[in-house]
C-alpha cells in the first residue's frame, strides 16, 4: 500500500512537472506585451459604444504587442475583482487579473451639452496611463465618427 502512495504522489509531481513545462511554452513572446483590448458599454450612448468596439479591434497595435479581446467590459473586472474605483490601482489590478501588461480601453461619459469619450492605453506594470486622447462631442453621431481618430491617435507609435 505504501508503494502505491508513493508510485501516486510520483505521479502527481510528474504532471506537475509536465505543466510547468507547458506553461514555460505559451509564454507570451519577447519582443511584445500581451495588450487586453476591453469593450466599451454605454447603455445611454449605445452607437458611440459600438463605433469605439469596433475602432479597438482593428486598431493597428502589431508594435503594441499581442491583443486579446476581453469578453467583459474594464467596469465588469473590476467588479470581479472588486476594485471599482477609477484609478490607477485598480485598473492594474485588472490588468494583473487579464495577465495582461497594457489596457486599451474607451470611457463614455455625458458632459454639460454632450458626451466626452477618453481613450487610454494604460501600462499595468507602471500603473499607470501610457497614453491618453479625449474628446468632447455635441452628439453621439459626432462622437461616433470620432471614435477611431482618438484610437489612432493612442495606438500610434510615439
Amino acid at each position: 500500500m505504501r508503494t502505491a502512495g508513493w508510485l501516486a504522489l510520483a505521479g502527481v509531481v510528474g504532471l506537475a512537472g509536465g505543466c510547468a513545462h507547458e506553461a514555460a511554452k505559451v509564454a507570451p513572446p519577447a519582443h511584445g506585451a500581451r495588450v487586453a483590448l476591453l469593450p466599451a458599454e454605454s447603455e445611454q450612448f449605445p452607437a458611440a459604444a459600438t463605433a469605439l468596439n469596433t475602432a479597438l479591434r482593428d486598431a493597428p497595435l502589431d508594435a503594441l504587442g499581442e491583443r486579446f479581446l476581453s469578453k467583459v467590459s474594464l467596469e465588469v473586472v473590476q467588479l470581479s475583482i472588486e476594485c471599482v474605483d477609477a484609478s490607477a490601482a485598480c485598473y492594474a489590478a485588472a490588468g494583473r487579473a487579464l495577465a495582461a501588461d497594457r489596457l486599451l480601453f474607451a470611457q463614455l461619459a455625458p458632459n454639460g451639452h454632450g458626451l466626452r469619450v477618453t481613450v487610454t492605453l494604460f501600462d499595468v506594470r507602471a500603473a499607470a496611463p501610457a497614453k491618453q486622447s479625449a474628446g468632447d462631442f455635441p452628439d453621439e453621431q459626432e462622437a461616433a465618427r470620432g471614435a477611431a481618430r482618438l484610437v489612432d491617435t493612442v495606438v500610434a507609435p510615439r
